[in-house]
């Protein structure tokens, strides 16, 4: 698979697909991509990045953007093997988690050249993820209508496979007919 890269001069550096990919979580039902990530993609400080969303709250319903609850926050950082929370470099609030939709309305809060680059390419890595679990869902249509076929299958052989035996029992002793000596 050929690795696409963010390239531009007003960019320092190239942004690898694979690393967005991998920034995409699900969290509630949702894909999202943290607050944290999105600003060290951006190069910014995730405060600004907060700090911007805050100002323009109006522009981030509840399905653009949510903050994780706390048993949320526990369950990601022990998936992550995040740093001890009491600990001084622990992380102090609940990050934010943007949607897809969030994700693109964060390119006209910020109004970088490099955010509008980046989200691009973020863009293209939910379209990938779609089409990814699009491709798992009529794999795993298709096996469970593979499954069923072969119960009701399994069903049919098992009456031919009874008949059969049926068939190979000895026949029970028969009187003889006729005169016995």
């Amino acid at each position: 698979m050929p690795r696409r890269e963010l390239r531009n001069p007003a960019c320092k550096l190239p942004v690898p697909m694979e690393l967005i990919e991998r920034r995409i979580y699900l969290l509630r039902g949702r894909k999202v991509m943290l607050d944290s990530d999105l600003a060290d993609l951006y190069q910014v400080e995730t405060r600004a990045l907060v700090q911007a969303v805050k100002r323009n709250l109006d522009r981030f319903p509840d399905d653009f953007m949510f903050q994780l609850r706390q048993s949320e926050l526990e369950e990601w950082r022990s998936q992550i093997v995040m740093s001890n929370p009491a600990a001084k470099m622990g992380l102090r609030r609940s990050p934010y988690a943007f949607t897809e939709q969030g994700v693109a309305m964060l390119s006209s809060v910020l109004k970088s050249k490099r955010a509008a680059h980046v989200n691009i390419l973020i863009m293209r890595a939910f379209v990938k993820l779609r089409e990814v679990m699009a491709t798992h869902k009529d794999l795993a249509h298709k096996i469970d209508g593979l499954e069923r076929k072969y119960q009701e299958h399994d069903k049919e052989l098992q009456v031919v496979f009874a008949a059969i035996k049926k068939l190979l029992e000895p026949a029970p002793a028969r009187r003889s007919i006729g005169f016995g000596k």
